[in-house]
């Protein structure tokens, strides 16, 4: 491997984590999942592909889906944190876990799915 590959690995490994609390709504009962998850930009992008390709997300969405379709559906990122310098990634995921907790007191659990 030469060493402009070895240099854009480590930068890669060197950046910080970034987490959100991502919401993903259908609208046409009012469900939702909320989900803590690392890269929430990434779950935004799947998210769309699943739209545009009529697949689902996951086997929690996965019967509204099909009947609903992936139009009353709707995704967005209500906080996103990044991994401070003096986290390990457990203490930054652990960080992510309870701000999860904190948003779903938020939103009525028995819509969730």
């Amino acid at each position: 491997m030469d060493q402009h590959k070895k240099n854009l690995i480590r930068e890669f490994k060197a950046k910080p984590l970034t987490g959100g609390i991502c919401k993903t709504t259908n609208q046409k009962n009012g469900r939702y999942l909320l989900e803590a998850v690392v890269n929430p930009q990434g779950s935004k992008n799947r998210f769309t592909f699943a739209q545009m390709t009529g697949t689902s997300l996951g086997f929690r969405l996965q019967k509204d889906w099909e009947t609903f379709g992936g139009d009353a559906f709707t995704f967005e990122i209500l906080e996103e944190i990044t991994q401070k310098e003096t986290q390990t990634e457990a203490e930054f995921r652990e960080e992510l876990e309870l701000l999860g907790e904190l948003w779903a007191e938020k939103f009525d659990p028995d819509l969730s799915y």
